[in-house]
């Protein structure tokens, strides 16, 4: 969880020192007075009934070794099958790729590297011959993924249709689309949110007609279609712009129907309105933590990053991100990738150029450590404005100082008269002491990956 210890149970703390021959003691009375906060209690629900998640009071130390998904975008099916090999040896467990389906929009009308991108404006869920390659390109595509020991989630876009087409479709015509709304001009007004033209796009109608049962069991042969390639799981588009009973009702079952996984595109920067679609049956990218990295590593309040985004309370379907193809990266991109994957959560990295992130060295490292030391609950061991610790309880210490200067700070671990070992390359060996403390330095702009030999 992320909270700090001299957060937790206020009541007990104010009437006893913090100094470090009281950390032992205080770490227990921490362990029994903890409150049963919504993390606890979704853990219980996401690990298979409730009192797996109650175990968590025991502080028992998780083993080490989380996922990490990789976002492959904007290049043809053959040339991502072809990088397949080396984004497996990099550690990644998983990767997004783009809409399949025909649609408007081809490789002359981008202005850049993904402006617009494509493969979100669908003229045909039937047919999946499109700018990407063709149907039998993405079968080779998830085969070899799969023989690489990758994951593939696959673009599903069921909100709205293409401009331009005057609501002429081949599966769709005028009354299978909303048509009360128009643009959005209101974003806090549900109704306009759910029923308006998201930048201009034909808005689907899958309540509120008299052909929306015809469009609902369009979108399902949709999910079905991509399931048949051997996918996954799905990567949801624009859900907030669908009524939330459609993903509860619908497509939540059809995935579980169809052994799918799915992570949507909730894009809000509120956590409790982003859980509601987790509470629908699905996992979420992290936008709301996404709003913080980007103001913090940009040289901002590093206190922020404690307790922030969706990963704080429920971490099981949270993922975090620093960048995507909608939402660049802030300024201090390698800071901020330290944070997002040494954090709780499943990351999504994203290829912007592919064989630049894919052989930046400083990357692959932390990807590493995910993959091999990153595991169990979140507690900060001390925030400042410029420097973070905090501890993935009894497996990886981890500093970030987004400051101009070096920083040494003392902090307390649940190690004792342990030896250390940066992971990240930076720093020296550092020893824990008796009662668990240790200092430790991490220089001007950089972080630290500490855990036991």
């Amino acid at each position: 969880m992320m909270e700090n210890n001299t957060q937790r149970c206020d009541g007990v703390r104010k009437q006893r020192g913090t100094s470090r021959d009281s950390a032992e003691k205080s770490d227990t009375i921490d362990s029994r007075c903890t409150d049963l906060t919504r993390r606890v209690f979704v853990g219980g629900l996401s690990v298979v009934g409730l009192g797996a998640g109650l175990s968590r009071f025991s502080k028992q130390a998780e083993a080490a070794g989380e996922p990490v998904h990789f976002q492959y975008f904007h290049e043809t099916w053959p040339t991502i099958t072809n990088n397949l090999p080396k984004v497996a040896d990099r550690g990644y467990d998983a990767i997004w790729i783009q809409a399949p389906q025909k649609s408007g929009l081809t490789w002359e009308d981008q202005s850049g590297r993904n402006d617009p991108p494509l493969g979100y404006q669908p003229v045909d869920f039937t047919t999946f011959d499109s700018e990407f390659g063709t149907e039998a390109d993405l079968q080779a595509l998830i085969d070899e993924a799969h023989d690489q020991g990758l994951e593939v989630y696959v673009d599903c876009v069921m909100n709205h249709m293409a401009v331009g087409y005057d609501y002429d479709f081949p599966r769709f015509s005028y009354d299978d689309f909303h048509h009360d709304v128009g643009s959005i001009d209101d974003w806090n007004d549900d109704h306009q949110v759910e029923h308006g033209e998201l930048l201009g796009l034909p808005d689907l109608a899958q309540y509120e007609s008299s052909t929306s049962d015809y469009v609902r069991g369009e979108l399902m042969n949709y999910m079905e279609k991509v399931a048949s390639f051997g996918a996954d799981g799905y990567r949801y588009d624009a859900v907030k712009h669908v009524e939330e009973k459609f993903w509860r009702d619908y497509a939540n079952p059809k995935a579980d129907e169809l052994g799918m996984k799915r992570v949507g595109e909730v894009f809000d920067g509120s956590v409790d309105y982003v859980q509601g679609y987790i509470d629908a049956g699905m996992d979420v990218f992290d936008y709301p933590l996404y709003y913080v990295l980007k103001d913090v590593f940009s040289g901002g309040d590093v206190r922020r990053l404690q307790g922030a985004g969706v990963v704080a309370q429920d971490p099981w379907h949270a993922r975090p991100f620093v960048q995507n193809h909608d939402e660049g990266a802030p300024s201090q991109y390698h800071l901020a990738h330290a944070f997002v994957l040494t954090t709780e959560g499943t990351p999504m990295i994203y290829n912007l150029y592919p064989n630049a992130i894919l052989d930046d060295g400083e990357v692959n490292n932390m990807v590493w450590v995910k993959k091999n030391l990153a595991g169990g609950e979140t507690y900060w061991r001390h925030t400042d404005g410029d420097l973070g610790v905090y501890e993935r309880y009894n497996n990886l210490l981890v500093g970030i100082n987004n400051g101009g200067s070096s920083r040494t700070q003392s902090v307390y671990t649940s190690w004792t008269n342990t030896t250390l070992k940066d992971y990240s390359g930076t720093g020296g060996d550092i020893t824990t002491d008796g009662n668990g403390w240790v200092d430790v330095t991490v220089p001007a702009e950089d972080w630290v990956f500490y855990a036991p030999y």
